[in-house]
């Protein structure tokens, strides 16, 4: 991805809009859907007003909460929601209006920022630091934090529609919890999933998210834009629809390998909020400031790409109908161009069958040369990964090395990787080590660890 010196155009619009101000936020319920808005407050030059609208089912339980208890759940959504528009110029000043937040809290969400603007910063040539790169001042009361029951037999898992989040939801459901798959914005893939995984819409937790227009034409008019953590913005959602159902259990989709940096010898990492260094940060905000019993975890932490892509591998009813592609997303389909679209095909290759993954691709990607420039980046013979979630330089490089110990004759055609700089891949590499890892850094209560232990060992 190009990167596009911005610095000077950062410090003239911090100079141009000193603060950003948290002004408000709103919530009401209707039979069928809790309301939500946000109001945020450019320098007094620009208001926005994203909202979010949670679908009500009938298994809700609205009255569990006190109207205390809401207000802390949107309000740290709101939190998160405004770095969106915060970008776009960068003011040095936030103004936090509803309420009060102490000195651990802001230090909190400076690093959050900070970390999770990693690539907004490094894309733009921005020159910042934790220290500098705003000052967060807040008033109002303080939130309270939550005190209702949980039911730990019950479990939210947030569904992309990739292939993730088909293991998570196949291994919690064959493993006897009862789950509730959750959706923003819900894609065709993500819907197809868990019909194929037996779920209904009915049976699902749907959030609708909606940004604000003027911040889509500011963005066009070229001022400051780029990649926010919005998986913490997921995190926070799916608290607060946990806590409406009663339900203990988050379990995301996340794996070992979104822990490596996208520019490697720097924490410039496109998946921060994927990381586990954000995980455990978000559990102990959580535990602190909202519900101290609330389970927040990756049930994939323990694996790496590589292990859950063999995983996938025994759901081929999830072939034709997951997607990955960022790119395809609006046409649900597989680009074929692009870093996930490359990165899917190669993780996939030593599990599932050559005709087969020619047909769920439509092609065979490592017969493109314009995607040369792509697996450079992937397999680690660039500066720096894509500013995709993909995995780790290691588990791709022994997915090529499979590849190419795996044509079956000398004239079968290698493609890219019959290019010489691809010359020392050796089929012996790392194939078996990756798939036999275990990474302990993990949250996972012990009952998703026999889960996903038994899933690995099969």
């Amino acid at each position: 991805m190009k990167r596009i010196n911005n610095h000077k155009k950062y410090l003239s619009l911090r100079e141009n809009f000193p603060f950003f101000e948290y002004q408000s936020y709103k919530f009401s319920w209707t039979n069928d859907k809790l309301l939500i808005e946000f109001v945020f407050n450019l320098s007094d030059k620009y208001v926005f007003k994203p909202r979010l609208e949670v679908e009500i089912r009938p298994f809700f339980k609205e009255n569990i909460l006190k109207h205390s208890e809401i207000q802390t759940l949107v309000f740290n959504i709101g939190m998160v929601e405004m770095l969106s528009y915060w970008k776009i110029t960068c003011p040095p000043q936030i103004l936090v209006r509803p309420h009060t937040l102490n000195a651990e809290q802001v230090g909190w969400w400076k690093k959050l920022y900070f970390n999770g603007l990693g690539e907004f910063f490094y894309l733009n040539n921005i020159e910042a630091s934790i220290g500098d790169f705003v000052k967060i001042n807040s008033e109002g009361d303080i939130t309270n934090s939550l005190q209702t029951e949980l039911d730990y037999n019950k479990t939210i898992v947030p569904i992309g529609g990739g292939k993730d989040s088909v293991v998570s939801l196949e291994l919690l459901k064959a493993g006897g919890l009862e789950v509730f798959p959750m959706m923003v914005n819900p894609s065709p893939a993500s819907r197809r999933t868990i019909e194929n995984a037996g779920y209904s819409l009915d049976d699902s937790l749907v959030v609708k998210r909606f940004l604000d227009p003027k911040m889509l034409q500011l963005n066009k008019e070229g001022y400051l834009n780029g990649h926010t953590p919005f998986s913490a913005l997921l995190a926070f959602t799916n608290v607060l629809v946990a806590a409406i159902l009663g339900i203990g259990n988050i379990a995301l989709s996340n794996e070992n390998s979104a822990n490596e940096s996208t520019v490697p010898g720097t924490k410039i990492n496109h998946q921060y909020s994927k990381s586990f260094e954000f995980e455990q940060d978000f559990d102990f905000y959580c535990k602190k400031y909202i519900h101290q019993g609330l389970n927040y975890f990756s049930f994939l932490r323990p694996l790496n790409e590589m292990q859950i892509a063999k995983l996938f591998s025994g759901f081929p009813q999830h072939f034709s109908t997951f997607r990955s592609c960022n790119v395809g997303s609006k046409k649900d389909e597989w680009c074929g161009n692009c870093p996930k679209c490359l990165f899917t095909f190669v993780i996939l290759s030593p599990f599932v069958g050559k005709e087969r993954l020619h047909e769920i691709f439509g092609e065979n990607l490592l017969n493109k040369q314009n995607l040369k420039p792509v697996l450079l980046e992937l397999s680690g013979r660039s500066d720096i990964k894509p500013f995709e979630c993909v995995g780790t330089v290691g588990e791709v490089n022994a997915s090529l090395a499979w590849i190419k110990g795996n044509v079956q004759n000398e004239n079968e055609e290698k493609g890219l990787l019959g290019d010489g700089v691809f010359g020392n891949l050796d089929n012996n590499s790392e194939l078996e080590m990756i798939l036999s890892e275990w990474n302990d850094e993990n949250n996972l209560p012990d009952v998703f660890l026999k889960i996903i232990k038994a899933a690995i060992n099969d």
